[in-house]
Protein backbone atom coordinates (compact mmCIF):
# COMPACT_ATOMS: atom_id res chain seq x y z
CA UNK A 1 0.00 0.00 0.00
CA UNK A 2 1.04 3.57 -0.34
CA UNK A 3 2.28 5.54 2.03
CA UNK A 4 -0.02 8.44 0.82
CA UNK A 5 -3.01 5.77 0.62
CA UNK A 6 -3.25 6.33 4.21
CA UNK A 7 -2.45 10.39 4.50
CA UNK A 8 -4.70 11.24 1.67
CA UNK A 9 -8.31 9.65 3.25
CA UNK A 10 -8.46 8.50 7.03
CA UNK A 11 -12.06 8.31 6.51
CA UNK A 12 -14.99 7.33 4.53
CA UNK A 13 -18.30 8.48 4.00
CA UNK A 14 -21.40 5.67 3.90
CA UNK A 15 -23.89 6.84 1.62
CA UNK A 16 -27.32 6.71 3.18
CA UNK A 17 -30.21 5.06 2.26
CA UNK A 18 -32.82 8.49 2.66
CA UNK A 19 -32.47 11.66 3.93
CA UNK A 20 -35.75 11.66 5.25
CA UNK A 21 -35.98 11.68 8.77
CA UNK A 22 -39.02 9.69 9.57
CA UNK A 23 -38.21 7.00 7.31
CA UNK A 24 -34.42 6.48 8.52
CA UNK A 25 -36.14 6.26 12.22
CA UNK A 26 -38.26 3.54 10.85
CA UNK A 27 -35.22 1.69 8.99
CA UNK A 28 -33.67 2.23 12.04
CA UNK A 29 -36.15 -0.07 13.97
CA UNK A 30 -36.60 -2.37 11.35
CA UNK A 31 -32.97 -2.99 11.23
CA UNK A 32 -32.75 -3.69 14.88
CA UNK A 33 -35.44 -6.01 14.91
CA UNK A 34 -33.57 -7.73 12.46
CA UNK A 35 -30.53 -7.11 14.22
CA UNK A 36 -32.25 -8.97 17.44
CA UNK A 37 -34.06 -11.42 15.67
CA UNK A 38 -30.71 -12.89 13.52
CA UNK A 39 -28.35 -13.30 16.64
CA UNK A 40 -30.90 -14.77 18.88
CA UNK A 41 -32.19 -17.52 16.28
CA UNK A 42 -29.12 -18.50 14.75
CA UNK A 43 -28.11 -18.65 18.64
CA UNK A 44 -30.77 -20.32 19.55
CA UNK A 45 -29.75 -22.65 16.38
CA UNK A 46 -26.60 -23.22 18.03
CA UNK A 47 -27.21 -23.57 21.92
CA UNK A 48 -30.13 -26.14 20.72
CA UNK A 49 -27.80 -28.58 18.60
CA UNK A 50 -24.87 -28.40 21.00
CA UNK A 51 -27.34 -29.38 24.13
CA UNK A 52 -28.52 -32.06 21.95
CA UNK A 53 -26.61 -35.58 21.38
CA UNK A 54 -29.54 -36.58 18.68
CA UNK A 55 -28.69 -34.00 16.38
CA UNK A 56 -24.76 -34.25 16.64
CA UNK A 57 -25.32 -35.50 12.93
CA UNK A 58 -23.51 -34.14 9.47
CA UNK A 59 -26.59 -31.79 8.86
CA UNK A 60 -26.65 -30.17 11.89
CA UNK A 61 -22.82 -29.58 12.38
CA UNK A 62 -23.14 -27.43 9.11
CA UNK A 63 -26.27 -25.97 10.09
CA UNK A 64 -24.04 -25.07 13.05
CA UNK A 65 -21.39 -23.53 10.70
CA UNK A 66 -24.01 -21.46 8.90
CA UNK A 67 -25.39 -19.90 12.06
CA UNK A 68 -21.89 -18.80 13.16
CA UNK A 69 -21.20 -17.61 9.60
CA UNK A 70 -24.62 -15.38 9.63
CA UNK A 71 -24.31 -14.22 13.23
CA UNK A 72 -20.81 -12.70 12.42
CA UNK A 73 -21.80 -11.56 9.09
CA UNK A 74 -24.85 -9.72 10.96
CA UNK A 75 -21.85 -8.31 13.90
CA UNK A 76 -20.21 -6.94 10.78
CA UNK A 77 -22.54 -5.01 9.10
CA UNK A 78 -25.58 -4.12 10.98
CA UNK A 79 -23.80 -2.24 14.34
CA UNK A 80 -22.29 0.59 11.32
CA UNK A 81 -25.48 0.40 9.56
CA UNK A 82 -27.62 1.39 12.48
CA UNK A 83 -25.36 4.21 13.55
CA UNK A 84 -25.49 5.81 10.17
CA UNK A 85 -29.04 5.64 10.30
CA UNK A 86 -29.10 7.98 13.49
CA UNK A 87 -26.07 9.84 13.81
CA UNK A 88 -22.63 9.78 12.04
CA UNK A 89 -22.65 8.27 8.49
CA UNK A 90 -18.61 7.95 8.43
CA UNK A 91 -16.48 5.16 9.19
CA UNK A 92 -12.50 4.77 9.49
CA UNK A 93 -9.96 3.91 6.76
CA UNK A 94 -8.64 0.96 8.48
CA UNK A 95 -12.78 -0.20 10.11
CA UNK A 96 -13.90 0.21 6.28
CA UNK A 97 -11.17 -2.52 5.66
CA UNK A 98 -11.92 -4.42 8.21
CA UNK A 99 -15.42 -4.41 7.41
CA UNK A 100 -14.32 -5.45 3.96
CA UNK A 101 -12.21 -8.23 4.94
CA UNK A 102 -14.88 -9.82 7.57
CA UNK A 103 -17.87 -9.61 4.50
CA UNK A 104 -15.60 -11.05 2.17
CA UNK A 105 -14.50 -14.22 4.23
CA UNK A 106 -17.90 -14.24 5.28
CA UNK A 107 -19.50 -14.46 1.88
CA UNK A 108 -16.89 -16.68 0.39
CA UNK A 109 -17.21 -19.46 2.95
CA UNK A 110 -20.90 -19.18 2.91
CA UNK A 111 -20.98 -20.13 -0.70
CA UNK A 112 -18.56 -22.93 -0.34
CA UNK A 113 -20.68 -24.14 3.10
CA UNK A 114 -23.66 -24.44 0.53
CA UNK A 115 -21.88 -26.29 -1.73
CA UNK A 116 -20.84 -28.78 1.27
CA UNK A 117 -24.60 -28.93 2.71
CA UNK A 118 -25.52 -29.40 -0.81
CA UNK A 119 -23.40 -32.83 -0.73
CA UNK A 120 -24.12 -33.87 2.39
CA UNK A 121 -27.81 -33.87 1.33
CA UNK A 122 -26.69 -35.67 -1.62
CA UNK A 123 -25.57 -38.58 -0.17
CA UNK A 124 -28.17 -38.73 2.02
CA UNK A 125 -30.84 -39.15 -0.39
CA UNK A 126 -28.74 -40.73 -3.49
CA UNK A 127 -26.25 -42.86 -1.49
CA UNK A 128 -28.15 -43.67 1.94
CA UNK A 129 -26.27 -47.07 2.49
CA UNK A 130 -22.85 -44.97 2.18
CA UNK A 131 -23.70 -42.28 3.65
CA UNK A 132 -22.34 -42.90 7.44
CA UNK A 133 -18.64 -43.82 5.79
CA UNK A 134 -18.51 -41.07 3.03
CA UNK A 135 -19.86 -38.47 5.54
CA UNK A 136 -17.96 -39.25 8.58
CA UNK A 137 -17.15 -36.94 11.50
CA UNK A 138 -13.71 -36.93 10.13
CA UNK A 139 -14.92 -35.97 6.78
CA UNK A 140 -17.18 -32.76 7.95
CA UNK A 141 -14.54 -31.50 9.99
CA UNK A 142 -11.97 -31.54 6.53
CA UNK A 143 -15.40 -29.79 4.78
CA UNK A 144 -15.33 -26.96 7.58
CA UNK A 145 -11.70 -26.87 7.61
CA UNK A 146 -11.69 -26.14 4.44
CA UNK A 147 -14.68 -23.79 3.79
CA UNK A 148 -13.66 -21.39 6.69
CA UNK A 149 -9.79 -21.55 5.59
CA UNK A 150 -10.46 -20.56 1.94
CA UNK A 151 -12.89 -18.19 2.82
CA UNK A 152 -9.95 -16.52 5.02
CA UNK A 153 -7.66 -16.78 1.84
CA UNK A 154 -9.76 -15.24 -0.61
CA UNK A 155 -10.57 -12.76 1.72
CA UNK A 156 -6.84 -12.08 2.44
CA UNK A 157 -5.92 -11.54 -1.01
CA UNK A 158 -8.37 -9.48 -2.69
CA UNK A 159 -8.80 -6.46 0.31
CA UNK A 160 -4.86 -7.15 0.17
CA UNK A 161 -5.33 -6.08 -3.46
CA UNK A 162 -7.79 -3.19 -2.75
CA UNK A 163 -5.09 -2.08 0.28
CA UNK A 164 -2.16 -1.41 -2.48
CA UNK A 165 -4.35 0.89 -3.89
CA UNK A 166 -4.03 4.75 -3.60
CA UNK A 167 -7.37 6.60 -2.36
CA UNK A 168 -6.96 10.33 -2.78
CA UNK A 169 -10.72 11.65 -2.83
CA UNK A 170 -13.84 11.44 -3.30
CA UNK A 171 -14.83 9.64 0.20
CA UNK A 172 -18.19 8.82 -0.41
CA UNK A 173 -18.90 5.09 -0.80
CA UNK A 174 -22.03 4.76 -2.58
CA UNK A 175 -23.47 2.12 -0.83
CA UNK A 176 -24.42 1.45 2.90
CA UNK A 177 -20.95 -0.79 4.15
CA UNK A 178 -17.44 -0.87 2.47
CA UNK A 179 -17.98 -4.01 -0.14
CA UNK A 180 -15.12 -4.27 -3.07
CA UNK A 181 -16.90 -2.98 -5.83
CA UNK A 182 -18.03 0.41 -4.74
CA UNK A 183 -14.83 0.79 -2.77
CA UNK A 184 -12.72 0.29 -6.29
CA UNK A 185 -14.93 2.89 -7.50
CA UNK A 186 -13.01 5.82 -5.31
CA UNK A 187 -9.29 4.37 -5.98
CA UNK A 188 -7.01 6.96 -7.70
CA UNK A 189 -5.08 4.18 -8.89
CA UNK A 190 -5.69 1.55 -11.40
CA UNK A 191 -7.79 -1.52 -10.56
CA UNK A 192 -7.44 -3.67 -13.38
CA UNK A 193 -5.82 -6.25 -11.47
CA UNK A 194 -8.62 -6.20 -9.01
CA UNK A 195 -10.98 -6.35 -11.16
CA UNK A 196 -9.38 -9.65 -13.10
CA UNK A 197 -8.95 -11.00 -9.23
CA UNK A 198 -12.92 -10.37 -8.01
CA UNK A 199 -13.69 -11.83 -11.82
CA UNK A 200 -11.53 -15.03 -11.06
CA UNK A 201 -13.13 -15.28 -7.31
CA UNK A 202 -16.78 -14.68 -8.64
CA UNK A 203 -16.32 -17.71 -11.06
CA UNK A 204 -14.81 -19.98 -8.80
CA UNK A 205 -17.13 -18.85 -5.43
CA UNK A 206 -20.00 -18.13 -6.84
CA UNK A 207 -19.71 -19.53 -10.64
CA UNK A 208 -18.57 -22.85 -9.77
CA UNK A 209 -20.29 -23.32 -6.53
CA UNK A 210 -23.77 -22.59 -7.91
CA UNK A 211 -23.19 -25.56 -10.80
CA UNK A 212 -22.09 -27.62 -8.17
CA UNK A 213 -25.04 -27.04 -5.88
CA UNK A 214 -27.29 -26.62 -8.66
CA UNK A 215 -26.00 -30.23 -9.79
CA UNK A 216 -26.02 -32.12 -6.42
CA UNK A 217 -29.93 -31.41 -6.70
CA UNK A 218 -30.38 -32.19 -9.78
CA UNK A 219 -29.49 -35.72 -8.57
CA UNK A 220 -31.71 -35.85 -5.61
CA UNK A 221 -34.81 -34.27 -7.30
CA UNK A 222 -34.17 -37.56 -9.58
CA UNK A 223 -33.25 -39.70 -7.10
CA UNK A 224 -37.07 -38.41 -5.29
CA UNK A 225 -39.04 -38.82 -8.32
CA UNK A 226 -38.19 -42.58 -8.35
CA UNK A 227 -39.37 -42.85 -5.15
CA UNK A 228 -42.38 -44.69 -5.29
CA UNK A 229 -44.74 -43.38 -2.33
CA UNK A 230 -45.46 -39.88 -2.00
CA UNK A 231 -45.09 -39.89 1.31
CA UNK A 232 -41.38 -41.33 0.96
CA UNK A 233 -41.07 -38.72 -1.78
CA UNK A 234 -42.66 -35.55 0.97
CA UNK A 235 -40.35 -36.97 3.43
CA UNK A 236 -36.75 -37.11 1.02
CA UNK A 237 -37.62 -33.46 -0.26
CA UNK A 238 -38.66 -32.09 3.26
CA UNK A 239 -35.05 -32.97 4.16
CA UNK A 240 -33.39 -30.86 1.47
CA UNK A 241 -36.30 -28.06 0.47
CA UNK A 242 -35.18 -25.94 3.50
CA UNK A 243 -31.42 -25.38 2.08
CA UNK A 244 -32.90 -25.23 -1.40
CA UNK A 245 -34.94 -22.16 -0.69
CA UNK A 246 -32.17 -20.44 1.16
CA UNK A 247 -29.70 -21.17 -1.56
CA UNK A 248 -32.10 -19.80 -4.14
CA UNK A 249 -32.21 -16.69 -2.47
CA UNK A 250 -28.83 -16.03 -1.38
CA UNK A 251 -27.02 -16.76 -4.48
CA UNK A 252 -29.89 -14.77 -6.63
CA UNK A 253 -28.75 -11.64 -5.10
CA UNK A 254 -25.16 -12.40 -5.01
CA UNK A 255 -24.95 -13.11 -8.81
CA UNK A 256 -26.56 -9.89 -9.36
CA UNK A 257 -24.59 -7.93 -7.42
CA UNK A 258 -21.03 -9.43 -8.68
CA UNK A 259 -21.54 -10.50 -11.92
CA UNK A 260 -24.28 -7.82 -13.25
CA UNK A 261 -22.65 -4.70 -15.12
CA UNK A 262 -22.67 -1.52 -13.37
CA UNK A 263 -21.41 -2.80 -10.09
CA UNK A 264 -21.02 -0.55 -7.25
CA UNK A 265 -23.84 2.21 -8.39
CA UNK A 266 -25.94 4.36 -6.04
CA UNK A 267 -29.09 2.71 -7.44
CA UNK A 268 -31.79 1.69 -4.83
CA UNK A 269 -32.03 -1.82 -6.35
CA UNK A 270 -28.76 -2.22 -5.64
CA UNK A 271 -29.06 -1.15 -1.40
CA UNK A 272 -32.14 -3.13 -1.60
CA UNK A 273 -30.56 -6.25 -2.82
CA UNK A 274 -27.38 -6.10 -0.58
CA UNK A 275 -29.62 -5.68 1.97
CA UNK A 276 -31.29 -9.23 1.28
CA UNK A 277 -28.20 -11.34 1.57
CA UNK A 278 -26.81 -8.63 4.28
CA UNK A 279 -29.36 -8.61 6.56
CA UNK A 280 -32.77 -10.47 5.72
CA UNK A 281 -30.82 -13.96 4.53
CA UNK A 282 -28.75 -14.46 8.14
CA UNK A 283 -32.36 -13.15 9.69
CA UNK A 284 -34.43 -15.82 7.75
CA UNK A 285 -32.49 -18.69 7.85
CA UNK A 286 -32.96 -19.68 11.25
CA UNK A 287 -36.81 -19.49 10.68
CA UNK A 288 -36.26 -21.10 7.09
CA UNK A 289 -34.34 -24.21 8.14
CA UNK A 290 -36.56 -24.99 11.66
CA UNK A 291 -40.48 -24.59 10.98
CA UNK A 292 -40.72 -27.38 9.21
CA UNK A 293 -38.21 -29.41 11.17
CA UNK A 294 -39.65 -31.56 14.07
CA UNK A 295 -36.68 -33.13 15.33
CA UNK A 296 -35.09 -29.86 16.18
CA UNK A 297 -38.48 -27.99 17.46
CA UNK A 298 -38.41 -30.86 19.67
CA UNK A 299 -35.13 -30.25 21.02
CA UNK A 300 -35.24 -26.40 20.99
CA UNK A 301 -38.71 -26.74 23.12
CA UNK A 302 -36.57 -29.23 25.67
CA UNK A 303 -33.68 -26.03 25.20
CA UNK A 304 -36.36 -23.07 26.48
CA UNK A 305 -38.32 -25.09 29.00
CA UNK A 306 -34.61 -26.27 30.88
CA UNK A 307 -33.93 -22.39 30.83
CA UNK A 308 -37.30 -21.29 31.98
CA UNK A 309 -37.45 -23.37 35.45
Amino acid sequence: MASGNQTAVTLFILQSFTDDPWLRAALFCLFLALFAVALAGNGLIIAAIHCSPNLHTPMYFFLVNLAMLDMICTLSILPKVLQSLVGESTITFWGCFSQMFFFTWLLSSELLLFTAMAYDRYLAICRPLHYGALMSMRVCLTLAVFVWSTGTLTAFVLTGLVLRLSFCGPQLIAHFFCEIPPVLLLSCSPTFINDVMTIIADMFLSGMNFLLTMSSYGFIIASILRIRSAEGKRRAFSTCSSHLVVVSVYYSTVLYTYIRPGLGSAGLLDKAVAVLYTIVTPTLNPLIYTLRNKEFKASLRKLLLFFTK
